[in-house]
């Protein structure tokens, strides 16, 4: 998601009055903004992807703590709502065939042949892909082509 269509998406929530949908991109945008003020730099398609893993994966951390704790079921609710609502805008993950076809890629342009050589596939993996590809599938590809 690029920057400009994250705030897109909070004016379509505006006008379609989507509460939660326009709180947790909201939420987004002010962390953005927190890195522009701070660091003085413009944000890059890059960075929104980041911060909006970096949000999933701090809204999966309470989704989990709000349900050992007991919390009520509103509030679980919603956040799985919230978590909902960041991943679609993350950009497609690679996976299945086309993550296998990659592998068979990276491997022929690399020249990999042994376990030692993993590291420097999944660098190229995540070069290629953005870092947008199930790294525990790609692992177990790798594992059972690298001897």
């Amino acid at each position: 998601m690029t920057y400009d269509e994250l705030k897109d998406a909070i004016k379509a929530a505006m006008k379609a009055q989507d509460k939660p949908r326009l709180s947790i991109l909201r939420q987004v945008h002010g962390e953005i903004k927190n890195i522009e003020v701070n660091e003085r730099r413009d944000i890059s398609d890059a960075d929104v992807d980041t911060m909006l893993k970096r949000l999933i994966k701090q809204t999966r951390e309470t989704l989990d703590g709000s349900i050992k704790a007991g919390n009520d079921q509103a509030r679980t609710d919603t956040l799985c709502e919230q978590v909902a609502i960041l991943e679609e805008y993350l950009p497609k993950q690679v996976s299945g065939d086309d993550l296998i076809a990659l592998i068979g890629e990276v491997l022929a342009e690399t020249g990999a042949s042994t376990k030692k050589d993993m590291g420097r596939v999944m660098g190229a993996l995540t070069q290629k892909t953005g870092g947008n590809f199930d790294k525990a599938t790609a692992a177990k590809e790798l594992g059972q082509r690298l001897s």
